[in-house]
């Protein structure tokens, strides 16, 4: 999508990010991706062989570019979170593709990215417990089902309650909201649910999908966010989160805005908090 090469863009031509690494992202090996893909799955898209019905779910046929892209949006999580452990704050300009189950895509996502990532945080014995804020207006349907009997992630979800998918899948903790949700509604809710899901996920990493699709003009969100309100939400994600001492790797999730333009904005404010929360840490020795 044409949002994430115009966000590289405009936080390359920043000065506020002069400091920062913009790295390009080495693609997951199937080493990792088996780790919650089906070897069947990695098969079909590595050889072109996915059933059209998958496609057809995931909402654009294959290609190698499409197969490069989703494996690199992997890395670059797997890369966000071992960054996030040094250094407290870490960010994928893509990634929060939540819509991937074990043997097959959905909803624009072939990979899940940020369960990849939490497995292989996992494996290596760099945290024991990890928490998922998805924020993304829909639900993360893909990483609720495969973290269901997964102990050590906590899945919270919050999204709007009559948008894709039509069926849901069973986070530990969901929240659905009503269509014409506005900020008021929205950061209420938030600010009764993030302490209790931190406070029950004993996480020392969290993974934050910080959707720009609740935002009130977005084609597909039914929501009523405006961007202060975007901004707050970010703001309270990040805070809560530092103060409770556990490391962050961000992801853009989705955003369908008309106005391209006001996707690039939300996405670069986020990045812009999570600089802020980083400079914050740093100077406290956090």
């Amino acid at each position: 999508m044409a949002k994430y090469s115009l966000l590289r863009q405009r936080l390359a031509a920043d000065p506020e990010f002069q400091s920062c690494s913009f790295l390009v992202p080495k693609p997951a090996s199937d080493r990792a991706l088996k780790r919650v893909h089906s070897e069947a799955y990695i098969e079909q898209l590595k050889t072109g062989q996915l059933p059209r019905a998958i496609e057809r779910r995931i909402g654009f046929p294959w290609s190698p570019q499409m197969v490069e892209r989703s494996r690199r949006s992997v890395g670059a999580t797997m890369s966000a979170a071992y960054a996030a452990l040094q250094e407290g704050v870490a960010v994928n300009l893509a990634g929060g593709t939540h819509h991937a189950f074990r043997d097959t895509g959905g909803g624009y996502c072939v990979l899940n990215d940020t369960v990849v990532a939490a497995r292989w945080v996992l494996d290596k014995g760099w945290a024991e417990r990890i928490l998922v804020v998805d924020l993304d207006v829909h639900q993360g349907d893909g990483t609720a089902a495969l973290c269901a009997e997964d102990d050590r992630i906590f899945t919270l979800s919050i999204h709007g309650d009559r948008n894709y998918p039509a069926r849901k899948q069973q986070s530990d903790m969901d929240i659905a909201l009503a269509d014409e949700s506005d900020d008021h509604a929205y950061m209420r809710t938030l600010q009764q649910v993030l302490p209790q899901a931190i406070e029950r996920s004993q996480a020392t990493l969290a993974f934050f999908l910080a959707g720009a699709d609740p935002y009130v003009d977005d084609r597909l969100g039914r929501l009523s966010l405006t961007k202060t309100g975007l901004k707050a939400r970010d703001e309270y994600v990040l805070g809560q989160l530092a103060d409770a001492d556990i490391s962050v790797a961000v992801a853009m999730a989705g955003g369908y805005a008309e106005r391209i333009e006001d996707i690039v904005d939300i996405h670069a404010t986020t990045v812009a908090l999570a600089l802020q929360t980083h400079q914050r840490l740093a100077k406290t020795g956090a």
